[in-house]
C-alpha cells in the first residue's frame, strides 16, 4: 500500500531534533530500492532523506480533511507524528485542550483560565452522547454517570499525568459535574461536603514544586456514592503515599505544604496570635526552598476557604484551632536546637501541652535493651536532628490520616444504602528527575501497575469489538510490562530485598544495592534492570515509559519511616495529640510508619512503607478491575508554565509515558478504521460495482473490496461494519480521488470541447456580423455621398435664385419708394387747399348766427314787458274785491259750524277707544285666571308624583347659591323695569296704554308656549317614573334568586343594586332641576309681561322649590336605608345557595363554622382545595374563584369583622400553595392558579387603603392585608416559575434532537458521510431506543402549543404571554446554540440549512399566534446568525468582514468556535483555513476578561413578572364593576 500512496506530492513526516517531527512533501515518486527520498520541508528547503530499507520509509501524513480531528483513532495513519501534529493543531490553532484517543481523554494544561466549565457547559453536556459532543472532561463524567445509572455498575475515572499537568483540576471539575447532575432535591450537605473536601486536601496535601505551583504530593481515590435515583448520598476517600519527607526538606525553588504558609500569612489574626507564628523565612521547615510566595495566590484567603470547608464538614472552630496548634508545633519543632533556653522547644511544648525537659532529653538520647537491662545512650547531633525530623514527619503523617478520616466520616452516607459509586482516581503520573529517590520509585511502580491495567482494558475492548462483529482475527500482541512489575514486586524483587535489608540490624543502602546487583545482574540478568557505569550506589530500571536511574541514598530510612517510642509516649500524654496516635495501636496493619522501642523483640515493625504501599495499591487495582474504567491523561505542554505554549519534546515524552501511544499502537495493530456498510457506501459508492442502492450496500462492499485492496489481510467484513488496517482508508481515499480525478478529466474534456464549440460559434457569428456591418457601412457611405452631391446642387441652385431675387426686390423697392414720395407731395398740397377753403366757410357761418340771435333777444324782452304790465293791472282789481268781502258776518258763521262737527266726531272716537281698552283688560284678566288654574293643577300633579316617589327617591340637594343669586338679580331687575314703566305711564298715558296692550299680547303668547312646555315635561316625568318603577320591580325579583349556577348574574344584579343610589340620585336631581328651571323661566316671562301682579306668585314658587329640596333629602335617606336592607337580603341569598350547592365534607366538619356566613366563606374555599377535580376547575370562567373570594372578603370587611376577612385570605393563600404543589407537573392547572392568584392579589391591591387615596371610584378596605398581598405576589412568581419549569423540563430532552438533528427537509444532508467517523465508545448508547421515534419540530411546537392553550384559556394578559414565550425561546435558542458550539458533526452547510428551516417553523408558529412583537423572535437571532454563518462563504477577506458585520448577536469567540468546528460533508466543500479564522477573530476588550463561549441558558428573567396594572378588573372581572 505504501507504493500506491507514496508518490510525488505525498506528505510524510521526518524526525527533527527540535520539533521531534516535521512535515515534508515528496518531490518524486518512491521506487523500491531507492537509497534516499527527495523531500521539500515546510520552509521550502529541499533535503535528501536516507533509506536503509523499505522499513525505514517515513510515516505518511493524513489527509487535510482529518486535520484537527477530535479523536486520534479516527486518523487514517496512526503513528506518533500524526498524534503529535493533531494535538498541536487542536491546542494552538483551535484552543481545544481536550482530545479523544479511543477511550482515553487527553487533556493538555493550558496554564490559563478558560470559560468552558460554567453551569451552561454542564447543562450542554448533561444527557448527551459522548460521541456527539466535543471532547471535554464533562463528557467523560457524563459517560460514566450514564453507564452507572443504566447498567447499575460501578465506574472509575482514572486521572493521571505528570506534576503540573492538571490532574487535580480535572478531578475537581469531575466532582463538580457529579455534584451538579447528581444533586439532591434539598440543599443537603452531601454535595457541598464532597466539594468542600477539595480546599482542605489542597492545603494539607499540595505543595509548590519546580514543575507545578499546586502539585498533589499524594494520591487519592474518591468514591462518590449514588442512590437509586442517581443522587449523591455519600462519598469516601482513600489516600496513597503522602510525601512526608517534604515536611522537613524542600529542594530549591520549592515549598512545603500550603497549610504552613497559610498559617504564617494569617498570624496577625486574633485567634492565631497564641500560635506564636512568624514569617515563613523564620522557620527552617518553610525556608529551605527559598520560595515563600506563589504569584497569583493569596494564602490568607486560601486558609479562610479551608476553614469554611472544615465548618461545612462539621469540624468545630475549637477543633480547627487544635489542628492549627499541631501544625504550628511542627513548625516550631523544626527550629529546635536542643539548648538550655531553647525558645522553639518551649513554644512546641506549650502548644502541645507536653513536658519540655522530657522532650529535650529524648530528642538527644535513645533507650537500648541489653541483656535484660535498659540503657540510655546519648545520640550525636546528626542523629538528634534525624530523630527530630522523624518526629515531625510522623506527626504530620498522623495528622493527615486523621484529617482524611474526619472527611470520610463527614462524607459518610446517612440517607440510605449506596447503590453504586463512581471513583475518581487522582494519582501521580510517571516521574523522572535528575535525582530520583524512594518516592519516585513508588510512583513509577504504581504507574506500571496502572499501565498494565490500562493496556489489558484497551486490548479487551478491541477484542470485544471483534467478537461482537464475528471477525476472524488473530490475537493482537501488545507490550506487557509484567516483567518490570515482577522485578519490583516479585519474589526476591526490589521491594523484597529492600524489606529484608530493613530488617537487618546493620542494613544499609550500599549493601542493599549490592544485593540488587548480585540478584539481577550476576546470577540472572534481568532485561529491565541495569547498573550505571559511573556509580555503585544507583540502579536503572527500564520502565514502560522511559529508563530511570534511582539513587539508593535514604531508601532504607524512607522505607522504615521509624520514630522512637519514647517520643511517641510523650506525645500520647498530651490531650491535644493523643487522638492522632490511637489509630496506630488499633489498626496496625495500615499504619503509616513503624515505631522503634527499646525492646528488641518489638523494636521494629514489620510493616514498612513499601509493604503498605503495595497492599494499598493492590486494593486499588482490585477496585479498578471491579469497575468500568474511564481514562483521562493530563499532558503538560511546557515546563515554563506559559499559557498555550507547546513543547513537542515534553509532549512526546508524556505521551509515551501515559500510554496514549500504546493505545494508538494497539489500535493500529488491529483494525483501527471501521465503517458501517451504509457509511462506507455513502463515501465510496463511486468505487463499488454492481448494486448502487444503500439497501445492497453490504453486498456491493463484499463484491468490490477484493478488487480495490488485493491483500485480504488489510480488511475484514463484520456483521454491521467493515474493518480496515492502518493506511487502507488513505488508500481508498486515493483511489476515490483518482476516480474522481479521471471523471473530472472526462468532464473537463467534454466541457472544454463544448466551450470550444461555443467559442467557434461565437467567432463565426462575430465574423458574419462584422461583414454585415462592414457592407452596410459602405452602402451607407455611398448613400451619404449621393446625398451630399444632391444637396450641393440644391444649395447652388437656391443660392443663385436668392441672389437674383434679392436684386429684383431691391429695384422694385426703390421704384415703389419714389412713387410713394411723389404721390404724398401731391396729396398734401391738395389737403392744404381744402383746409383753407373750409376755414373761410366756417367763419361766415358763425358771424351770421350771432347776428340772428341778437335780433331774437330784443324781440322777446319787449313781449315779456308787455305781459307784466297787463297782469299787474288785473291783480289790483282782484285785491280790492276780496277786501270788501272780508268785512261781512256770515262768513264767520260758516267757519264755526264746521268746527263743531269735527269736535263731536273726535269725542265719539275717544269713547270707542275707552270701551275697547276695557274689553282687552277683561280678556287679560280671564287669561290670567286660566293660567293660574292650570299652574295650580300642574303643581298638584307634581306633588302627587313626588308623593308616589316619596318611598323610592332620594331628596335632591338644595338649589345652588348661583341659581338663588340669579333669581334675586332677576327680581331686582323686574322691580326696576316696573318702576320705570310706571314713571313713563304717568308722563304719557297714551304711550303707556299702547305698551300695555302690546305687553298683554306678548304675555298671552308666552304663557301659552310655557304651558305647552310644562305639559311635555310632565309627560316626560310620567315616563321616567314608570321606568323607575320597572327597575325597582326588577330589583325586588333579583333578590329572590338563590341558584348557584346564576352566580355571575347575581354579581351583576348586585352591581345594579349598589349603583342606583348614585345613578337614581343623579337622575332625580336632573328632573328636579328641570322643574325648577321651568318655574323660573315662567316667572321671568310673567315679569316681562306684567311684573307688578306676579311678584307674589314668584315668592310662592320659591317656597315650593324649598319644599321640593326638603322632600328630595328625605327621599335620599330612605333610599339608603332600603339599599342596606337589599344588601343584607343578597348576602343571605348567596349564603343559602352556596351552602346548598357546594357543601363538602372536609370543610363542613369544621366545628368553628358557627353561622351561615362562615359556612358560605369556607364553602367558597373548597374551590381552592388541592383535591378539586381538574375538569371541574378548568370549566370555571377565568378568575371566577378569586373574584368570588374577594367579594366575600369585602363583605366581611364591610361588616367590620377584620379577623374573618384576614383568616379567609390566609386560608386562600394556603390552599393555593397546596394546589400548586400538587399540580407541579400540570400546565393547565398551574395556569389556572396563576390566574386566580394574580386576580386576587390585584383586587386586594386596588382596594388597599394606600391605592385608593387618590381615587374616588374605589371603596378601600379597612383591613390591613399588606403582608397577604406580598404573599400573593410571591405566589404569583412561584406559579409563573413553575409554569416555565414544566415546559422547560418537557423541552429539555427534545430541543437538540428536534432543532439540530431532525431531517425536516429529506435528503438535504446528502449521501456523503464524514471521513474518519469516530468509533462508538464503550458504554455509549443512543438516547432513544430502536422503537422510539426521534423528536421533531412538531414535538417542540406541541409543547409550546400546550402552554399557549393553557394561558389563553385563562385569559392571561398578552404581556405576560409574550414574556413567557420570550423566555422559552431564549431557552430553546441557548440550548440549541450551546449544543451546536460543542458538536462538530452539526457544523456544516447542509445541516445549517436544516436548522434554519426548523427555526423558521418556530418563527412561523410565533407569528401565527401574535407573539413575535414581544421579543420572542428576537431571542432566536443568535441561533439564526450561527446557522447563517455555516451557510455563508468563508474564503476571502470580504467574506470575513461580511461575517463580522452580519453576526452581531454572536461574540467573536463564538464565531471562531463555529468556524473551527466547521467540517465539510461533501467534496464540494472545504475546511475553513486558519488564516480566515484569524481574520475574523475579535480581540478581547481586556486581556484579563474571560468570557464563556456558550450561552447561559439559565440567564432568564424569571423574577421579572410584568402584570398590567388593574388587568384583573378588565380581563378577569368582565362586567363586574366592583367599586
Amino acid at each position: 500500500s505504501f507504493r500506491l500512496t507514496v508518490n510525488q506530492g505525498a506528505s510524510v513526516w521526518i524526525p527533527d531534533p527540535d520539533a521531534v517531527w516535521v512535515s515534508s512533501q515528496l518531490l518524486q515518486d518512491y521506487k523500491p530500492g531507492d537509497k534516499h527520498l527527495l523531500l521539500q520541508l515546510s520552509d521550502g528547503n529541499k533535503v535528501h532523506y536516507p533509506l536503509g530499507s523499505a522499513s525505514d520509509l517515513p510515516p505518511l501524513g493524513n489527509p487535510d480533511i482529518l486535520e484537527g480531528e477530535n479523536d486520534l483513532t479516527a486518523l487514517s495513519f496512526l503513528h506518533e507524528p500524526a498524534v503529535l501534529h493533531n494535538l498541536r493543531v487542536r491546542f494552538l490553532d483551535y484552543n481545544s485542550i481536550y482530545t479523544y484517543c479511543g477511550i482515553v481523554l487527553v487533556a493538555i494544561n493550558p496554564y490559563d483560565q478558560l470559560p468552558i466549565y460554567g453551569e451552561e457547559v454542564i447543562d450542554a453536556y448533561s444527557g448527551q452522547d459522548m460521541a456527539d459532543m466535543e471532547p471535554h472532561i464533562f463528557s467523560v463524567a457524563e459517560e460514566s454517570y450514564r453507564t452507572m445509572t443504566r447498567e447499575e455498575q460501578n465506574q472509575s475515572i482514572i486521572i493521571s499525568g505528570e506534576s503540573g499537568s492538571g490532574k487535580t483540576v480535572s478531578a475537581k471539575f469531575t466532582m463538580r459535574y457529579f455534584a451538579a447532575v447528581g444533586g439532591a432535591a434539598q440543599q443537603t450537605s452531601v454535595e457541598e461536603r464532597v466539594l468542600a473536601s477539595n480546599p482542605i486536601m489542597e492545603s494539607i496535601g499540595n505543595a509548590k514544586t519546580t514543575r507545578n505551583d499546586n502539585s498533589s504530593r499524594f494520591g487519592k481515590y474518591i468514591e462518590i456514592g449514588f442512590g437509586r435515583k442517581g443522587d449523591i448520598i455519600g462519598a469516601n476517600m482513600r489516600t496513597y503515599l503522602l510525601e512526608k519527607s517534604r515536611v522537613v526538606f524542600q529542594a530549591s525553588a520549592e515549598r512545603n505544604y500550603h497549610i504552613f504558609y497559610q498559617l504564617c500569612a494569617s498570624r496577625e489574626l486574633p485567634e492565631m496570635r497564641s500560635l506564636k507564628l512568624d514569617a515563613p523565612e523564620y522557620f527552617r521547615y518553610t525556608s529551605q526552598g527559598g520560595q515563600m510566595q506563589i504569584p497569583g495566590t493569596d494564602d490568607v484567603s486560601d486558609l479562610e476557604r479551608a476553614r469554611n470547608a472544615f465548618t461545612v464538614l462539621g469540624v468545630q472552630p475549637d477543633q480547627q484551632m487544635e489542628l492549627f496548634r499541631i501544625l504550628s508545633a511542627v513548625l516550631h519543632l523544626g527550629n529546635v536546637n536542643i539548648q538550655a533556653d531553647d525558645r522553639s522547644l518551649a513554644v512546641f511544648s506549650k502548644l502541645l501541652g507536653v513536658e519540655g525537659p522530657q522532650m529535650a532529653h529524648w530528642l538527644c538520647h535513645r533507650r537500648l535493651a541489653i541483656g535484660g537491662e535498659m540503657l540510655v545512650k546519648p545520640m550525636s547531633g546528626q542523629q538528634a536532628m534525624e530523630a527530630r525530623d522523624a518526629l515531625a514527619k510522623h506527626m504530620y503523617g498522623q495528622l493527615f490520616t486523621w484529617t482524611v478520616q474526619r472527611l470520610n466520616s463527614a462524607l459518610h452516607t446517612q440517607r440510605g444504602q449506596v447503590k453504586s459509586f463512581i471513583g475518581v482516581l487522582d494519582i501521580y503520573g510517571f516521574e523522572t528527575f535528575d535525582r530520583n529517590s524512594f518516592e519516585q520509585f513508588c510512583i513509577n511502580y504504581a504507574n506500571e501497575k496502572l499501565q498494565q491495567q490500562f493496556n489489558r482494558h484497551v486490548f479487551h475492548l478491541e477484542q470485544e469489538e471483534y467478537v461482537r462483529e464475528e471477525l476472524a482475527w488473530n490475537r493482537i500482541e501488545f507490550s506487557d510490562n509484567q516483567q518490570c512489575i515482577n522485578l519490583i514486586e516479585g519474589q526476591l524483587g526490589l521491594f523484597d530485598l529492600l524489606d529484608e535489608e530493613c530488617r537487618m540490624p546493620k542494613g544499609s543502602d550500599e549493601s542493599w544495592v549490592q544485593k540488587l546487583y548480585n540478584q539481577h545482574l550476576t546470577s540472572k540478568r534481568h532485561p529491565h534492570f541495569q547498573k550505571p557505569r559511573m556509580s555503585n550506589s544507583a540502579f536503572i530500571i527500564l520502565h514502560f515509559a522511559d529508563m530511570v536511574q534511582y539513587e539508593c541514598d535514604s531508601f532504607l530510612d524512607k522505607n522504615r519511616d521509624t520514630v522512637f517510642e519514647e517520643l511517641i509516649n510523650i506525645l500520647k500524654a498530651s490531650q491535644l495529640v493523643a487522638e492522632l496516635f490511637q489509630q496506630q495501636e488499633n489498626v496496625s496493619a495500615v499504619a503509616n510508619g513503624s515505631v522503634r522501642s527499646g525492646k528488641r523483640s518489638t523494636r521494629e515493625h514489620k510493616l514498612t512503607v513499601g509493604f503498605q504501599f503495595r497492599q494499598s495499591l493492590q486494593m486499588l487495582m482490585d477496585t479498578l478491575n471491579s469497575t468500568t474504567p474511564h481514562y483521562v491523561r493530563c499532558i503538560k505542554p511546557n515546563d515554563l508554565k506559559e499559557p498555550f505554549m507547546f513543547d513537542p519534546k515534553r509532549t512526546v515524552q508524556q505521551l509515551r509515558a501515559c500510554g496514549v501511544l500504546e493505545t494508538i499502537r494497539i489500535s493500529a495493530a488491529g483494525y483501527p478504521s471501521r465503517w458501517t456498510y451504509e457509511e462506507f457506501f455513502s463515501r465510496y459508492h463511486l468505487l463499488l460495482q454492481g448494486f448502487r442502492s444503500e439497501e445492497q450496500a453490504q453486498v456491493s462492499c463484499r463484491r468490490t473490496l477484493p478488487d480495490l485492496i488485493p491483500d485480504p489481510d488489510q480488511y475484514c467484513f463484520g456483521k454491521t461494519k467493515v474493518f480496515f488496517r492502518a493506511g487502507q482508508v488513505a488508500l481508498l481515499e486515493r483511489l476515490r480521488a483518482e476516480k474522481l480525478r479521471a471523471a473530472a478529466v472526462i468532464i473537463q474534456s467534454r466541457v472544454r470541447g463544448w466551450l470550444s464549440r461555443i467559442r467557434y460559434s461565437k467567432i463565426l457569428w462575430a465574423t458574419v456580423t462584422i461583414q454585415r456591418y462592414s457592407r452596410g457601412a459602405l452602402a451607407r457611405r455611398l448613400a451619404e455621398t449621393l446625398r451630399y452631391t444632391k444637396a450641393a446642387l440644391m444649395i447652388q441652385k437656391t443660392y443663385r435664385m436668392v441672389v437674383v431675387r434679392q436684386l429684383f426686390l431691391m429695384i422694385r423697392q426703390a421704384t415703389v419708394t419714389i412713387q410713394a414720395f411723389t404721390r404724398g407731395t401731391l396729396v398734401r398740397r391738395r389737403y392744404r387747399e381744402l383746409l383753407a377753403e373750409r376755414a373761410a366757410v366756417l367763419l361766415q357761418a358763425r358771424v351770421r348766427g350771432w347776428l340772428a340771435r341778437q335780433m331774437y333777444r330784443r324781440v322777446r324782452a319787449a313781449v315779456v314787458f308787455m305781459q307784466c304790465c297787463v297782469r299787474r293791472r288785473a291783480a289790483r282789481r282782484e285785491l280790492l274785491k276780496l277786501k270788501s268781502e272780508a268785512r261781512s258776518v256770515e262768513r264767520y258763521r260758516e267757519l264755526n259750524k264746521g268746527m263743531e262737527v269735527k269736535l263731536m266726531q273726535l269725542q265719539l272716537r275717544a269713547d270707542q277707544e275707552v270701551g275697547d281698552s276695557s274689553a282687552l283688560r277683561e280678556t287679560l284678566h280671564a287669561e290670567r285666571e286660566a293660567t293660574s288654574a292650570e299652574l295650580e293643577a300642574l303643581r298638584a300633579t307634581i306633588q302627587k308624583l313626588e308623593a308616589q316617589k316619596y318611598e323610592k327617591l332620594q331628596p335632591s340637594p338644595a338649589i345652588s347659591e348661583e341659581e338663588v343669586e340669579k333669581m334675586r338679580r332677576a327680581e331686582d331687575k323686574a322691580a326696576q323695569e316696573i318702576l320705570q314703566l310706571t314713571e313713563v305711564g304717568q308722563e304719557n298715558s297714551d304711550t303707556f296704554q299702547n305698551f300695555i296692550n302690546q305687553a298683554l299680547n306678548k304675555a298671552s303668547t308666552a304663557l301659552r308656549e310655557e304651558l305647552d312646555e310644562e305639559r311635555r315635561k310632565y309627560q316626560g316625568l310620567l315616563r321616567e317614573f314608570t321606568r323607575l318603577e320597572q327597575r325597582y320591580d326588577n330589583l325586588r325579583e333579583m333578590s329572590l334568586l338563590t341558584e348557584v349556577h346564576n352566580c355571575d348574574q347575581l354579581m351583576e344584579k348586585m352591581d345594579v343594586a349598589k349603583e342606583p343610589v348614585v345613578k337614581m340620585r343623579e337622575e332625580d336631581l336632573a328632573h328636579a332641576y328641570d322643574a325648577v328651571a321651568i318655574t323660573i323661566s315662567a316667572i321671568n316671562t310673567a315679569r316681562t309681561t306684567d311684573r307688578l301682579p306676579l311678584l307674589s306668585h314668584f315668592i310662592s314658587l320659591s317656597v315650593c322649590i324649598r319644599f321640593l329640596e326638603n322632600q328630595l333629602r328625605t327621599q335620599r335617606s330612605q333610599w339608603e336605608q332600603e339599599m342596606e336592607a337589599l344588601r343584607c337580603e343578597l348576602s343571605q341569598a348567596i349564603s343559602s345557595s352556596s351552602s346548598a350547592a357546594l357543601k363538602r365534607p372536609q370543610l363542613c366538619s369544621n366545628s368553628c363554622v358557627a353561622d351561615s356566613f362562615d359556612l358560605a366563606m369556607f364553602t367558597l374555599l373548597s374551590v381552592f382545595a388541592p383535591d378539586v377535580r381538574v375538569d371541574s376547575a378548568l370549566s370555571l370562567p377565568p378568575g371566577l374563584p378569586a373574584s368570588v373570594l374577594f367579594l366575600c372578603v369585602r363583605q366581611a370587611d364591610c361588616s367590620g369583622d377584620q379577623t374573618r376577612a384576614r383568616s379567609l385570605c390566609s386560608a386562600a393563600v394556603t390552599a393555593m400553595k397546596a394546589a400548586l404543589k400538587k399540580h407541579s407537573n400540570d400546565i393547565a392547572m398551574t395556569a389556572l392558579w396563576l390566574k386566580n392568584t394574580c386576580v386576587l392579589g390585584d383586587l386586594l391591591t386596588q382596594h388597599s387603603p394606600k391605592q385608593t387615596l387618590d381615587s374616588d371610584e374605589l371603596v378601600p378596605l379597612t383591613s390591613d392585608l399588606s403582608d397577604l398581598i406580598r404573599a400573593l405576589s410571591d405566589l404569583c412568581i412561584q406559579a409563573y416559575q413553575q409554569l416555565l419549569s414544566i415546559t422547560e423540563t418537557h423541552l429539555q430532552n427534545i430541543i437538540v434532537p428536534a432543532l439540530l438533528e431532525s431531517e425536516t427537509i429529506t435528503g438535504l444532508s446528502g449521501p456523503a458521510a464524514k471521513l474518519g467517523t469516530p468509533r462508538k465508545r464503550a458504554g455509549s448508547e443512543p438516547r432513544t431506543g430502536p422503537g422510539d421515534a426521534a423528536p421533531t419540530m412538531a414535538s417542540v411546537l406541541r409543547e409550546l402549543g400546550a402552554l399557549h392553550t393553557a394561558l389563553s384559556h385563562q385569559a392571561l394578559p398578552l404581556v405576560l404571554m409574550e414574556q413567557a414565550f420570550r423566555q422559552l425561546t431564549y431557552f430553546i435558542s441557548a440550548s440549541a446554540l450551546n449544543s451546536l458550539l460543542l458538536r462538530k458533526d452539526m457544523c456544516c452547510c447542509s445541516r445549517g440549512m436544516q436548522i434554519r428551516y426548523n427555526v423558521s417553523l418556530l418563527e412561523e408558529w410565533l407569528r401565527g399566534r401574535g407573539l413575535q412583537a414581544g421579543g420572542a423572535a428576537a431571542t432566536l437571532e443568535p441561533l439564526i446568525q450561527a446557522v447563517q454563518l455555516l451557510q455563508a462563504g468563508k474564503k476571502t477577506e470580504a467574506d470575513a468582514e461580511a461575517l463580522v458585520q452580519t453576526c452581531t448577536a454572536l461574540s467573536g469567540q463564538q464565531i471562531v468556535k463555529i468556524l473551527t468546528l466547521y467540517t465539510p460533508h461533501s467534496d464540494l466543500d472545504e475546511r475553513v483555513t486558519l488564516n480566515f479564522i484569524r481574520s475574523v477573530q475579535v480581540p478581547q476588550s481586556s486581556p484579563m476578561t474571560v468570557r464563556s463561549v456558550l450561552v447561559n441558558n439559565l440567564k432568564i428573567m424569571r423574577l421579572i413578572l410584568c402584570f398590567p396594572r388593574g388587568f384583573s378588573k378588565v380581563a378577569a372581572m368582565g362586567s363586574l364593576h366592583i367599586s
